[in-house]
C-alpha cells in the first residue's frame, strides 16, 4: 500500500488564512451607488426576525421583526404588529451608512441619527441579509439619485395602503347617493359630474404620494423655522428681563452694600501695594518674580523614560528666548507666601486676551477617505489633520472643565449636605456646555509626558495635567483651592460607525471640600458627534452619571443625559435627583446640560446654573476662559517647564492660522512621538508619570 502524504502548509498559505482571518473579524464597509444611476429591478421583499441591540439605558439585545421593502427597513415586536401599523422604528438603508463584521455576524446601521446594531444567529441567514440590504441599498439609492425629492419619503409603500385605495374608489359612489338631496339645497351641486371632481383629482396614488411628500417637507421647514423663531425669542426675553432688572431701583440695602465693599477693596489694594513695596526696599533688590522662582524649584529627570524630546520637539520651532537649557531649574507654578501677600495678584496683573490671533480658517478636508477604513475602530490611533483641530491640547480641555468652579466654591460653603449634592451635580453638569459649539474641531492629542499648568487667582484655583500614557491614551489631572479639591484620571475610547462617532470616557472623576470633609466622585457619560462627514456636526451626550459621597452615606445623586429622539424637544436634556440613605427624593433637578440648570419641580423651580458665553463663533466657539488657556506671555514664559503644552508649535502656529506650517510640526511631532516608543520598547522600559510636580520652600 502506498502511504499518502498531506502536504504541509506554507509560510504564504498561512499568511493568506491570517489575513483573510483578520478580514473576517474587522469591520467591512459596504460600498453605495457609483456612476450614472440607471434603471433597476425593484428588489424582493425580505422579512424576519433578528437581534437588535437594546437601545441606551438598557443593555444586551432583544428579537425584533424587520420587514425590508424596496430600501425602507421598518421593525417591530412581531410581524403582526407591523400589519396592525405598531412599527417601533423605520431605517432608510439607502441614506445609511451600512457596515458588516462577518466573523460575529454582525450588521451596523448608522442613519446619523441612530446607530442601530443588528445580528444574525446563522451564517447562512446572515449572508441573506447582507445580500438582500445590498440589493435594497442600491435601489434606494439610485431611486433617489432619478428623483430627488423621494429623497424624505420615509414610507413610499404608505400611498398603496388598502385603507386610502378603498377610500379613494368610494368618493364617486358617495357623490351619486347625494345628489338629490343636493339638488334640493342647491341645483348647481346636483348638475357637477362626479367625472369632473373625480378628474380634479391626482391621477394615481404616486401623485398623491407625492403631494404627502411636498406637504410634509413644507411642515418640516415650518416647523423647523417656528421652532428657532421661539427659541429666539425666548433668548430676548430672558436678556430684557436682565436687562430690565439692572435698571431697577436698587434697594437702599444693596446700595450700602456697594459702598461698603468698594470702601474694603481698596484698602486691601493698599495692602497688597505696601506689601509689595516691602519687598523691593533696597534691602532686597531681587523682583518679586524672581524671589518665587528661586523659592519654588524642582529639576527635570535625566532618565531615558523621561527625556521627551524637550528640545527636539517643544522648543525647536521657537525663537531663542523659548528655548530653556536641560540644566536650567524647572519653575513649578507652588505659590509662595511673601509676609501675608498673595503673590500671584502681582505675577498676573496682566491683562488676559480676549481673542485669538487668527479666526478660524475654512476647512475642505474630506472625512471619508480617511474613516472609510476605520469602521468599528478607536480612532485614537488614527493620525487626522490638523485643519480638524481646535488650538486647544486634550490637557487643557481637562482645565476648562472648571470653569465654573465657583459652584464648588459656593458648596464649600453650603451647610445643608442635600443642598451640597445639588451644586457638586451641577458643576459636574457643567463640565459639558463648551462641548456645544465645538462638535467641528478636535483638541490635539497630548504626547507622552505633555504637561499643562494653570494659576488662576482670580478664580482662585491652581491646575496641573500630564498625559501619563500614550497607548491607551490617558490624562491625568489635579486643582488645588482653598475651597476644594479635584483630580480625575480618565481614558476615551473613540468609536466610528460611519456617520457618527461615539466617545466613550472610562475613568473617574473626584472632588474633595474641606470644610466638610465631603469626598465626592463620579463617572462620565457617553458623547457622540452625529453627521461627522460634513460641516454640519453636532453633539449629544447620554448616559447616567452617579454622583456619591464616599464619606458618607446621607445622600447620593443620579444624573441622566437624554438621549434626544425625532421631533421631540428633549435635545440636550438633563434631568436628577437628589436622595437620602433610604433612597426617597429630597431634590429634583432638570435642565438643559448646554443653556441652564434648574432645581424643583416647574414652575416654581429655581435657576441654579447658567453659562457663560459669549459669541465666539468664528474663534472655534471659545468661550473667554477658553481663549485664555493658551495665552503665553513674557511674566508666563519662565515659570513653565519645557513640556507645557503652550510651547508646542503645532498647536501655537493653528493658532496663528498658519495651517500649512502646523500640518507639517503636527507630523514632525508624531513621527519623534514614534521613535521615541520605539527606544521604550528596544530598551524593556515604561514611562514613569510625576509623583510630585509642586513643592514650597
Amino acid at each position: 500500500s502506498r502511504k499518502m502524504t498531506t502536504p504541509s502548509p506554507t509560510h504564504s498559505d498561512s499568511s493568506d488564512s491570517s489575513k483573510h482571518e483578520s478580514n473576517r473579524d474587522s469591520w467591512e464597509i459596504v460600498e453605495g451607488l457609483r456612476g450614472v444611476p440607471a434603471s433597476m429591478q425593484e428588489p424582493d421583499r425580505q422579512e424576519g426576525f433578528l437581534l437588535k441591540r437594546r437601545k441606551w439605558p438598557m443593555k444586551g439585545w432583544h428579537k425584533r421583526y424587520f420587514v425590508l421593502v424596496k430600501g425602507i427597513m421598518t421593525y417591530g415586536k412581531r410581524g403582526t404588529d407591523i400589519q396592525k401599523g405598531k412599527i417601533h422604528g423605520c431605517i432608510d438603508v439607502g441614506l445609511s451608512v451600512m457596515s458588516i463584521k462577518k466573523k460575529a455576524m454582525c450588521i451596523d446601521l448608522d442613519t446619523e441619527d441612530n446607530i442601530y446594531h443588528l445580528k444574525v444567529k446563522s451564517s447562512e441567514l446572515f449572508e441573506e441579509w447582507v445580500s438582500k440590504l445590498r440589493h435594497h441599498r442600491l435601489f434606494r439609492q439610485n431611486e433617489i439619485a432619478v428623483y430627488p425629492h423621494e429623497r424624505h419619503l420615509f414610507h413610499p409603500h404608505a400611498s398603496s395602503s388598502p385603507t386610502f385605495n378603498d377610500s379613494y374608489r368610494r368618493v364617486p359612489s358617495c357623490i351619486s347617493s347625494q345628489s338629490p338631496r343636493l339638488h334640493a339645497s342647491n341645483p348647481n351641486l346636483s348638475t357637477t359630474s362626479s367625472q369632473e371632481i373625480c378628474s380634479e383629482s391626482p391621477d394615481s396614488p404616486t401623485d398623491v404620494s407625492r403631494l404627502q411628500e411636498d406637504f410634509c417637507r413644507l411642515a418640516n421647514n415650518i416647523h423647523t423655522t417656528l421652532k428657532s423663531a421661539h427659541s429666539s425669542l425666548t433668548a430676548e426675553r430672558d436678556r430684557l428681563k436682565h436687562t430690565i432688572d439692572l435698571q431697577g431701583p436698587q434697594p437702599a440695602q444693596v446700595v450700602g452694600l456697594k459702598s461698603g465693599f468698594s470702601s474694603v477693596s481698596g484698602r486691601a489694594h493698599q495692602k497688597v501695594i505696601h506689601c509689595v513695596f516691602d519687598q523691593e526696599s533696597p534691602g532686597t533688590p531681587q523682583s518679586l518674580v524672581h524671589q518665587i522662582s528661586n523659592e519654588s524649584k524642582t529639576s527635570i529627570p535625566e532618565s531615558i523614560s523621561e527625556f521627551f524630546d524637550a528640545q527636539e520637539y517643544l522648543l525647536s520651532s521657537s525663537s531663542s528666548e523659548n528655548e530653556v537649557s536641560r540644566d536650567q531649574p524647572r519653575r513649578s507654578f507652588s505659590v509662595v507666601e511673601v509676609g501675608h501677600c498673595y503673590t500671584p495678584l502681582v505675577v498676573t496683573v496682566a491683562r488676559r486676551r480676549s481673542t485669538l490671533p487668527s479666526t478660524c480658517p475654512s476647512s475642505s478636508v474630506s472625512l471619508w477617505n480617511i474613516l472609510r477604513n476605520n469602521i468599528g475602530k478607536d480612532l485614537s490611533k488614527v493620525a487626522m489633520p490638523v485643519q480638524l483641530n481646535e488650538p486647544l491640547n486634550t490637557l487643557q480641555r481637562l482645565c476648562e472643565e472648571l470653569e465654573y468652579s465657583n459652584l464648588l466654591d459656593i458648596a464649600n460653603q453650603t451647610h445643608d449636605p442635600y443642598q451640597r449634592m445639588v451644586f457638586v451635580a451641577t458643576f459636574a453638569i457643567s463640565a459639558y456646555t463648551s462641548t456645544y459649539c465645538r462638535a467641528g474641531s478636535k483638541p490635539f492629542n497630548p504626547v507622552l509626558g505633555e504637561t499643562y499648568e494653570c494659576d488662576r487667582p482670580e478664580k482662585g484655583f491652581r491646575f496641573i495635567a500630564e498625559q501619563v500614557s500614550h497607548h491607551p491614551p490617558v490624562s491625568a489631572c489635579h486643582a488645588d483651592s482653598k475651597n476644594f479639591k479635584f483630580w480625575q484620571d480618565v481614558r476615551w475610547k473613540n468609536k466610528f460607525w460611519g456617520k457618527s462617532m461615539e466617545i466613550v470616557p472610562i475613568g473617574t472623576t473626584h472632588v474633595t471640600l474641606p470644610a466638610f470633609g465631603d469626598h465626592y466622585e463620579w463617572n462620565k457619560v457617553t458623547s457622540c458627534i452625529h453627521n461627522i462627514l460634513s460641516g454640519q456636526r453636532w453633539i449629544e451626550h447620554y448616559g447616567e452619571m452617579s454622583i456619591k459621597n464616599v464619606n458618607s452615606d446621607v445622600c447620593q445623586c443620579k444624573i441622566t443625559f437624554i438621549k434626544a429622539k425625532s421631533w421631540s424637544s428633549t435635545v440636550n436634556e438633563i434631568k436628577g435627583v437628589v436622595t437620602n440613605a433610604e433612597g426617597k427624593a429630597v431634590h429634583s433637578i432638570f435642565g438643559k446640560w448646554h443653556e441652564s440648570v434648574f432645581q424643583g419641580d416647574p414652575p416654581s423651580a429655581t435657576c441654579i446654573w447658567r453659562p457663560m458665553p459669549k459669541d465666539q463663533e468664528q474663534y472655534y466657539g471659545f468661550t473667554q476662559f477658553a481663549v485664555e488657556l493658551n495665552e503665553l506671555d513674557s511674566n508666563l514664559r519662565p515659570l513653565l517647564p519645557p513640556t507645557d503644552t503652550r510651547f508646542r508649535p503645532d498647536q501655537r502656529l493653528l493658532e496663528e492660522g498658519n495651517i500649512d506650517g502646523a500640518e507639517e510640526q503636527k507630523q514632525r511631532i508624531e513621527q519623534l512621538q514614534r521613535e521615541r516608543r520605539k527606544v521604550l520598547q528596544d530598551n524593556n522600559m515604561t514611562h514613569q508619570p510625576r509623583e510630585d510636580w509642586a513643592q514650597q520652600n
